[in-house]
């Protein structure tokens, strides 16, 4: 018998950000109650506790404290749900874990249904100037639905906002961002976000520098590139994985320091593939259609080239989201 496919809520942020705050109140609004058991894992305990009798139905919800990130498996997730008999789960995530390690442990009937972050407006701008930190910032912001900057009224300035835009659209385009004050009003970022290319155009061009945004976007709104014709300079990759017939030509991101840099590109299908060399500069243009791939498990971007044609190494070898 087929196992019943369970809703996460995620909620994100670094320590001391304000999760447990906005848990506690999404649990007290009984417009969230659906009628079953909640299970809420606590990975990490601030301050701030839980006043589970203030919950719309205290009696619905049951709260596992994850002692460490060795527990946090795919096997005692699975237990946990089958004891408490959730119909879904609420996950306080610890900010000093990557999300990938989520994904990793999420047994195979719970799926991501919503992605929440909080960020205390008081230490952002510290933490996002030192390297480790932000690191662990762009990992939470790359995967977060919605970022809800706390505590907001320190954020008194069109350049304070302006750089907390950048930050939160350096590792995602499409999330959308909140400041809540303390006195409780809220004010949506209305910043508009164009794209520095023109996905109309008959051959999208992307520039040496826009690679990095390209790859975000297309990470965010892939259906807008499919069937689309793109020209881009890029590094040669010849790998095996791709498959026979395929290179990878692509560059490397930074996203927010050098311990960060990735080589990121999708697989190409180009007949004279075997002629290329690895590392070396082209300027590929290629159609992009979403297909299966050996680097994919599934379906994914794949590009069939056009052109591919020798180029200069560019001035910045590294490009950014942003």
């Amino acid at each position: 018998m087929a196992l019943k496919n369970i809703p996460v809520y995620l909620f994100l942020g670094l320590l001391e950000s304000g999760k447990t705050k906005l848990i506690q109140e999404t649990l007290e609004d009984p417009e969230f109650d659906d009628g079953g058991i909640t299970l809420l894992l606590v990975c990490e305990e601030g301050e701030l506790e839980y006043t589970q009798s203030r919950f719309a139905k205290p009696n619905n919800v049951v709260i596992k404290v994850v002692e460490d990130k060795a527990s946090f498996n795919v096997a005692n997730l699975t237990r946990w749900a089958a004891e408490s008999k959730c119909s879904r789960v609420m996950i306080e995530f610890n900010g000093m874990w990557m999300v990938r390690e989520l994904y990793e442990a999420l047994p195979s009937n719970m799926s991501l249904f919503q992605s929440l972050m909080t960020v205390d407006s008081n230490t952002i701008f510290i933490y996002s100037k030192d390297n480790g930190m932000k690191g662990l910032l762009i990992d939470k912001l790359s995967q977060a639905e919605m970022v809800v900057f706390n505590r907001a009224d320190v954020v008194n300035s069109d350049d304070k906002k302006m750089e907390l835009h950048k930050l939160v659209r350096q590792a995602s385009r499409k999330s959308d961002i909140v400041y809540e004050f303390n006195d409780g009003t809220v004010e949506y970022d209305e910043i508009p976000d164009p794209l520095p290319f023109d996905i109309n155009a008959e051959v999208i061009e992307i520039k040496d520098d826009d690679y990095g945004v390209w790859m975000l976007d297309c990470q965010n709104n892939i259906s807008n590139y499919e069937g689309k014709t793109i020209t881009f300079l890029a590094q040669v990759c010849q790998t095996k994985k791709a498959g026979n017939g395929f290179f990878i030509p692509g560059r490397f991101v930074m996203t927010c320091c050098a311990a960060d840099i990735q080589f990121i590109g999708f697989p190409c299908k180009y007949d004279g593939y075997e002629l290329l060399h690895d590392k070396d500069w082209v300027r590929v243009t290629a159609t992009l259609h979403m297909s299966t791939n050996p680097v994919y498990k599934n379906k994914g971007p794949v590009l069939t080239a056009r052109s591919v044609v020798s180029a200069l190494k560019p001035k910045n070898e590294v490009v950014t989201f942003s």
